[in-house]
């Protein structure tokens, strides 16, 4: 059976997006690859149409609880059994998870939960088609947002005996992939790349003394549906509130619990809700096409998550605008995370200091040793390099902010890629102009209930 016949089989569709086929066709040579695709390009469609087609467990390494929940809602929606392994599991849903393993096709867990002794133990005995690891450039200690526990998962390959790797990510610079590729492909290993360049998405700045005015004008302009994207949970429901008499808006963040969440991402998908303003924790997994604008409310941290949160725009290839706002000292915000994580830091080196051997007694007993422990200076060294490489992300997006040059060729710069055909809407630098929308917002537009909204999707995927 030819790949097109599964993609219609299993998914419905007749073609497959650009660099699908090719991460496909590798995984199932059994050649381990690194996937950089851009946001809206269907990376989750790689392991699961090849998972169907090889059998045994497909293990899914995820950073996000909320990812995790949305991706199983969605397969089991599917009637394909798959579990999510998470903090949030009882004593006893976590035991009768691991006691039925063998009965679900996908499993997403956390690299924290994945490196515990027990469930390694079980995992060894399981039959792996797959190892995927979503949002891979955690991974790196040059990606924005490297985590730890991350750079155990090439420990955990090895004694699960080496099972098929896919590395999946939609931001990587050339420094990134390669270290990616060090801590957890094969050296034969497959790249599949496709430039982060979405053309449909015009680029704004708007540098102003008032945010709000600013927004509440450009929405009296522009047509949605759309995101505005903020830093905080108390940004996201301070701006809900403002705005919640004038549209049909709602607000998404990691504080809402999974049933909030999935409630609000059917309104979203179904139009009953023209915007969502949301943290980062909102976009993925999402496959919503009509998106038209993603306004940023507040300074993103990174080239990198800027280009991966307007992304959710435009997915149907229309057009779509991605608008920054930036008022005087917006970056103060990301200067207060930073001294946090130094705060962390010094109390990490505090402990260390004082109770060396208990602590890393504890950690042991904690974590399973695969090979050798996790080394103290190896965590503080990873610590220092991601703080001043954040510090340099930071830097690098208030340069985009201030830029008089062609924003679209600043971003591809950041990627080691060059601009190859200037799409005719490309930023504002170039003398672009909002686009205005000819359809208004459906102010006071009745909204359904959550089972309501439900069926009419379910109608219209049937």
């Amino acid at each position: 059976m030819a790949l097109e016949d599964s993609l219609k089989q299993y998914f419905g569709f007749n073609h497959f997006r650009s660099g699908q086929k090719e991460v496909i066709e590798a995984l199932l040579l059994k050649k381990d690859v690194l996937g950089v695709l851009p946001t809206a390009t269907g990376k989750s469609l790689c392991y699961q149409l090849p998972s169907y087609l090889t059998p045994g467990l497909t293990i899914v390494v995820s950073p996000l609880i909320s990812l995790m929940e949305d991706q199983v809602s969605q397969l089991n929606h599917q009637s394909v059994q798959a579990v999510a392994l998470n903090s949030q599991l009882t004593f006893s849903e976590k035991e009768f998870v691991l006691a039925h393993l063998s009965e679900y096709k996908f499993l997403f867990v956390s690299p924290e939960m994945l490196w515990q002794k027990k469930i390694l133990h079980i995992l060894k005995r399981q039959k792996i088609a797959f190892f995927v690891i979503d949002e891979a450039h955690c991974v790196s200690l040059w990606g924005i947002d490297f985590r730890p526990e991350y750079r155990q998962l090439g420990k955990v390959k090895n004694y699960l005996d080496n099972p098929t790797t896919l590395a999946l990510t939609a931001t990587a610079t050339p420094f990134v992939q390669d270290d990616i590729a060090k801590l957890l492909l094969t050296k034969n290993y497959e790249k599949i790349q496709r430039s982060v360049d979405r053309k449909n998405i015009a680029l704004f700045v708007r540098q102003t003394e008032d945010k709000f005015t600013t927004l509440t004008e450009l929405l009296e302009k522009i047509g949605g549906p759309g995101i505005i994207y903020c830093a905080t949970k108390k940004t996201v429901e301070a701006l809900y509130h403002q705005l919640k008499n004038e549209y049909n808006i709602g607000y998404y963040h990691g504080g809402l619990d999974g049933s909030e969440r999935s409630r609000l991402q059917l309104q979203f998908q179904s139009n009953q809700l023209d915007i969502l303003v949301a943290t980062n924790a909102f976009g993925m997994g999402i496959d919503k096409g009509d998106i038209r604008f993603v306004i940023h409310f507040d300074l993103p941290d990174s080239i990198e998550n800027y280009v991966q949160e307007i992304g959710r725009a435009g997915r149907d290839g229309k057009k779509s605008q991605a608008i920054l706002l930036y008022q005087k000292n917006d970056e103060k915000i990301h200067h207060y995370f930073k001294q946090m994580r130094q705060d962390e830091r010094s109390g990490f080196q505090q402990l260390l200091a004082e109770k060396t051997n208990q602590a890393f007694s504890e950690l042991q007993n904690k974590w399973f040793d695969l090979s050798q422990s996790i080394g103290k200076e190896e965590v503080l060294a990873a610590i220092t390099v991601n703080e001043q490489v954040k510090s340099k992300k930071l830097n690098q997006m208030l340069a985009y902010i201030n830029l008089t040059t062609c924003r679209r060729e600043f971003i591809l710069e950041n990627f080691a890629e060059k601009i190859e055909i200037k799409p005719d809407d490309c930023c504002d630098n170039d003398g672009l102009d909002l686009k205005q929308s000819h359809v208004s917002f459906k102010h006071n537009q009745q909204r359904f209930s959550w089972q309501e909204i439900f069926l009419k999707l379910f109608k219209e995927n049937d």
